[in-house]
Formats: structure tokens, sequence, C-alpha cells
């Protein structure tokens, strides 16, 4: 038989095997204060750079940058940035929303034409190495004859899980060089124009420029979640949601609770 993209761990989908008994009870918010960035007094110069990156599910995609946010950066939980949510789409819903699948199909990201996406602010300095991370994340499947990197969780097909990054002024920032140095010509990056199809088995990465296509902050019940593979990442990061709930880094975004 032909070699198959689904990694051995898992052939559902994450809309099978989440339930709502893993939803919190509120919606979230990402504050303009934090999208900008909260002062962080371990970096070596401001945290002026706002990005988003997606990849697939981005309860996997966030837990990667939170780790990567506390080597490069040393960020306490009180201090990190990364947060779950959309972007790349040209519309959004009824007041300004844009929204997780739900019965109310009020307001759904799928259909407004988004992508899941993680957003952070960083140094520009360190740009690097947060795209090295970003492309890290792209894993082999071995086919007859040839090898080829794709998400990891080709399972979920769909615009909603394509490729793409955003940062300001996208191809045309002085930054994107970083980009495509960490690319490493394995990645065709190109001009994301907004409701880009799937990229799956494309090798491609839409480059949005996030002052056109903004992010849109997932609810609350998508922060600091367990990904649907793998061993849970455990309730000292699962409180985080709590903590920056709590401190108001995160709020309601009015979309509905549940799937």
């Amino acid at each position: 038989s032909g070699a198959s993209l689904m990694p051995a761990a898992s052939s559902l989908s994450r809309r099978q095997l989440a339930t709502s008994a893993l939803l919190a009870p509120a919606a979230l918010a990402l504050s303009e204060g934090v999208l900008v960035g909260a002062g962080v007094a371990h970096a070596a110069e401001p945290a002026s750079l706002p990005i988003y990156f997606g990849c697939g599910c981005f309860w996997h995609v966030q837990h990667e940058f939170v780790l990567t946010e506390r080597k490069v950066l040393g960020r306490k939980d009180a201090e990190l940035t990364a947060r779950a949510g959309y972007a790349g789409g040209l519309r959004t819903g009824q007041d300004g929303k844009v929204c997780y699948h739900n019965l109310l199909r009020d307001s759904d990201y799928g259909k407004l034409g988004h992508a899941e996406a993680v957003a952070l602010r960083i140094p520009p300095s360190k740009l690097p190495d947060f795209a090295r991370l970003y492309f890290s994340l792209f894993v082999p499947y071995s086919f007859p004859g040839k090898t080829i990197l794709e998400r990891n969780d080709p399972q979920d097909a769909g615009p909603e899980y394509r490729s793409l990054l955003g940062l300001p002024g996208g191809v045309n920032s002085p930054l994107f060089g970083d980009i495509e140095a960490a690319a490493e010509g394995k990645w065709k990056l190109v001009e994301g124009k907004g409701n880009e199809p799937d990229t799956l088995l494309k090798r491609t990465v839409y480059v949005m420029d996030s002052d056109k296509f903004p992010f849109f902050p997932a609810e609350v019940y998508h922060q600091f979640h367990n990904d649907f593979k793998g061993p849970a990442y455990g309730r000292e990061y699962n409180a985080i949601r709590d903590l920056l709930l709590t401190s108001g880094e995160i709020k309601p975004t009015g979309c509905p609770d549940m799937f």
C-alpha cells in the first residue's frame, strides 16, 4: 500500500477528539496592550515586533512558542505573549468577531477565510530564533523515493490549517530576510492576499502583512490547551490561562464558549 500522511500517534481529527469537558466556560480577547506586548524585564530591547505563525492546530504551536519565549527571552508565565487565534481572512463576523466553529454559527473563522495561528510580541533581533522554531514545526514524512516536510497534524485538513505567518509589511518588511534565511529555501514564501487555500503537500507558507491582515485572539478555552496528540502538557502549563485571565491580560471575545 502507499505511504500515508497520517502520523502513527493518531488518525483522528482534533474535532473528533475534543470534547466539551475540556473547555473553560469563558471566551477571550487579547487586549491591544498584550498584542503590542507588555514590557519584559529580561529582554535586551523592547518587544516591539508583533508577529504570528500558523502551522496546523494552534494548541501545539502555542506550546512550542511558549517554550521558546521562556528559553530565548527568559519570560516568566505572567510575561508570556503567545496567544492562540485566527488570521489571514478577508472578513470578520458581526461586531468584528472571529470565532471558533460553534453551534450558533456565529462568526465562524473558517467561513470567514481565516486560519489558526499563534501571535506573540518579540524584540526584532530575536526574530531569527522564532522563525527557525516555526520552520522546525514541520515534520518529515517518508514516501518511496522521497521525504517531504509537512505540518504534524495533516489529518486536520482545510484552509483553516494552512501554513502562514504575519509581520508588519509582510514580504516588504525589512525583516523579511530573516524569514527567508530561516526557511533555507525549503519552502515557497508567497505573499498572502487573504482567504488562501490549504497548503497541504504544497510546501508553501503564505506571508501576510499583519497591518492588513490582523490577528484575532481565540476564545479563552483555546489558550494554553493540551494538544490532541501525545501526552498532556501538564497542569502548570494549563494554569497559565487562569493566571492571565485573572490579571486581565486575556479577556472575553464575545464568541460562544463551546464548539
